[in-house]
């Protein structure tokens, strides 16, 4: 049986202009990938977004609907645009400029996961390439689209919150030597996907939970952050990466013994960020 190429959940009744998307968290991996892998099933696990559709999905209870993907990133990423394919791994794909999230083995098929170990032994065919982005890319981003394009008919704007999570390991670099590493970083592509009093709103609803929040190093969003994001048309994308130590195992994949406490304090979160898109707060100015 094939997964679902997505999972919406959707408030008993729609009260902000907020989506919220969850693209990295499925774990419902295909058996005849698996059995093609050379991972094991705790590595293939290492890009996920372990657990951030369950830090998130409390956005129905604040009157925002929440987007899953359906299938794993290791087997489809749908942070990356359909022509991203990879010539390293896709038969047939013919190598055309440089795309460093594809060099690197990053494509919409990836071809590596988390410390550069590859995923499979050879070679995959195009036609199960675009298979995969027909199957599950598309419905996905249809998805997407139509509930950013309700939120501008009903409210007359939209703002898109894309949820990640990061290894601890990815912070190691980040600021001053010596300096708090952040909890967690927001993407706007240093402005370009969303105005800055949108970002400065999610800001201060992570800051106020007393998480420390870097901006767009060493994350400024990627595929979903240019596509979506459209400020001078209402249109708002902020990605938000958070540390996954904070609330699960990264060696096991595993949660946390305090992760419901995580949870807790996320949801006061996800209700301030909810509340930026609720008619009281309209007009929200654009930039």
């Amino acid at each position: 049986m094939r997964p679902a190429a997505y999972h919406l959940l959707r408030p008993e009744r729609r009260e902000t202009s907020v989506v919220f998307a969850s693209p990295h968290s499925a774990r419902d991996y295909p058996a005849d990938f698996l059995a093609r892998s050379v991972l094991n099933a705790r590595e293939v696990r290492s890009s996920e977004d372990a657990y951030v559709d369950e830090l998130f999905s409390c956005a129905v209870d604040h009157g925002a609907p929440i987007l899953l993907g359906g299938v794993p990133r290791a087997y489809l990423d749908l942070n990356r645009g359909p022509e991203e394919l990879d010539p390293a791994l896709i038969q047939g794909v013919r190598r055309s400029g440089h795309n460093p999230r594809v060099a690197s083995g990053l494509g919409v098929i990836p071809r590596v996961v988390a410390n550069g170990r590859s995923i499979y032994r050879g070679k995959i065919g195009l036609d199960e390439a675009q298979d995969r982005i027909d199957r599950y890319w598309r419905p996905y981003h249809d998805q997407l689209q139509t509930l950013l394009d309700e939120a501008q008919r009903d409210f007359g704007e939209a703002v898109l919150v894309d949820c990640h999570s990061m290894p601890r390991e990815a912070l190691e670099n980040v600021g001053p030597r010596a300096s708090a590493r952040p909890d967690v970083v927001l993407g706007d592509r240093f402005g370009a996907a969303a105005a800055s009093s949108v970002v400065d709103r999610i800001e201060a609803a992570f800051s106020r939970a007393g998480l420390k929040v870097a901006r767009n190093m060493p994350f400024a969003g990627a595929y979903i952050c240019q596509h979506y994001g459209r400020p001078s048309r209402r249109q708002h994308v902020v990605q938000v990466e958070i540390d996954r130590s904070l609330y699960m195992n990264e060696a096991n994949v595993q949660p946390r013994a305090d992760f419901a406490a995580f949870r807790a304090v996320l949801d006061s979160v996800v209700a301030e960020i909810a509340a930026i898109g609720r008619r009281t707060e309209l007009p929200m100015a654009a930039e």
